[in-house]
């Protein structure tokens, strides 16, 4: 069996385009989160605010963020895309949370083959609105748990790029030493 995390390629064009596996879809109050066992999607939990996912959530394979899982991805797209999904994604921006005092980044990416978001190369071509409603979506969405999240200032492309090469770079330094299996 193909395992989501290890076994898919991060794509050919890295740092900028890149393979994002969605594991939940716009719109969407349902946390799915990979099994870093099995390499299937299992429920994290269902979202205690009334809030719901703003764009296409889920990771780039074979990376590993600071926070012991894959790099995150919020993926723009005209649709909402299934679950485990593989999506042709481009960077376009890089928003970072503390979230339980671990420092968390998110890319911001658009799906390379929506020609409505596919023109887009920088977070700041996009509408505010859209920007605001990521950022507040993370600043809200565990209120309701009692949980502190603080949201940075969106960077460019070229900042994702950097948190996306350390990402892959870090990822292969433990898959080698034996710490990821």
């Amino acid at each position: 069996m193909t395992h989501a995390w290890h076994d898919v390629t991060p794509g050919s064009n890295l740092p900028t385009e890149f393979v994002t596996v969605i594991e939940i879809p716009t719109g969407s109050n349902v946390k799915y989160e990979l099994d870093k066992h099995t390499g299937l999607l299992k429920l994290d939990r269902i979202l205690y605010s009334a809030v719901h996912y703003p764009a296409n959530y889920g990771f780039i394979p074979q990376t590993l963020a600071e926070d012991g899982d894959a790099l995150d991805v919020l993926v723009l797209c005209q649709e909402a895309v299934h679950p485990l999904t593989l999506v042709t994604s481009r960077a376009i921006g890089l928003m970072t949370m503390i979230d339980s005092g671990k420092r968390d980044h998110k890319i911001v990416a658009v799906a390379v083959d929506d020609p409505e978001f596919n023109g887009f190369t920088d977070y700041h071509e996009l509408p505010a609105h859209r920007l605001n409603m990521l950022r507040r979506f993370f600043q809200d969405y565990k209120i309701l748990e009692e949980k502190c999240v603080e949201v940075d200032d969106f960077q460019g492309a070229a900042q994702a790029s950097e948190v996306i090469e350390i990402a892959l770079e870090r990822y292969s330094q433990h898959r080698r030493r034996g710490f990821i299996s």
